[in-house]
Order: structure tokens, then C-alpha cells, then sequence
């Protein structure tokens, strides 16, 4: 994940924590968020996989709005 992903993530765990949520809110909206960067992580390593495999995987990708 990008280092922009991160701080944008960093500074989405910061305004939970900040919020007036419960307690348990919190840690169900924590847990969506790791496994949101988990998805992502996932997908990234998928792409770069598939791009080696062909280029043509990016252009599809992008045109889907992928990423």
C-alpha cells in the first residue's frame, strides 16, 4: 500500500478514536478498516502479479476503473 494509503487510513483510525463512538463502535469500524488494507494489499500484489504476466492487464484493469 502506497505511503499516501497510509496516512489517508492513519488519519481515518485517529477520528474514530476521537469520535464519540462506543467503545465497541470503535472496534467493529477498526476491524473494517484492517480488513479493508488487507483487500487492498491483496489486490495490489494480484495486479502486479498479472501485470508481469501481461501488460495488457494494466490497460484492462485501469478500464474497468480498477485502479
Amino acid at each position: 500500500m502506497s505511503n499516501k494509503k497510509t496516512e489517508e487510513l492513519e488519519k481515518i483510525r485517529n477520528h474514530i478514536e476521537k469520535s464519540q463512538l462506543s467503545d465497541d463502535e470503535k472496534s467493529n469500524s477498526y476491524k473494517h478498516i484492517e480488513e479493508w488494507y488487507a483487500e487492498d494489499k491483496a489486490f495490489g500484489a494480484l495486479y502486479e502479479k498479472l501485470a508481469e504476466i501481461s501488460p495488457a492487464v494494466k490497460g484492462l484493469i485501469a478500464e474497468l476503473g480498477l485502479m
